[in-house]
């Protein structure tokens, strides 16, 4: 079992910035593959980041490359989102998501654990 409790949304102006943390607790959680998803009403769960925890090898989605970083740090089991440049179609509900294929994947029924969700909103 892995528990996942994400932090940092909030409420910023267009152009501004926020940092996404999310802290992995339970067994072998290291040895997931972990990403970032998104939620905004009325829209599927979209991709935005994966990462290993090796923190070597990233993905992103193409309506964030550029402007947001994720970071992995296996001594604190926390995955970062960075997010610079925010626009208002950024405005969504942020979840954490762990994989025990040990990899990540864009495909959001490959993860077998969420965390609750943080909102974030962008006013423009």
């Amino acid at each position: 079992q892995v528990r996942l409790v994400e932090s940092g949304g909030g409420l910023v102006q267009a152009g501004g910035s926020l940092r996404l943390s999310c802290v992995a607790s339970g067994r072998s959680s290291s040895a997931y593959g972990m990403a970032w998803f998104r939620q905004a009403p009325g829209k599927e769960r979209d991709f935005v980041s994966g990462i290993t925890w090796s923190g070597r090898i990233t993905s992103y989605a193409k309506s964030v490359k550029g402007r947001f970083t994720m970071s992995a740090d296996s001594a604190k089991n926390t995955v970062y989102l960075q997010m610079n440049s925010l626009k208002a179609e950024d405005t969504a509900v942020y979840y954490c998501a762990a994989s025990s294929d040990g990899f990540y994947s864009d495909n959001a029924a490959n993860y077998n654990y969420w965390g609750q969700g943080t909102q974030v909103t962008v006013s423009s």
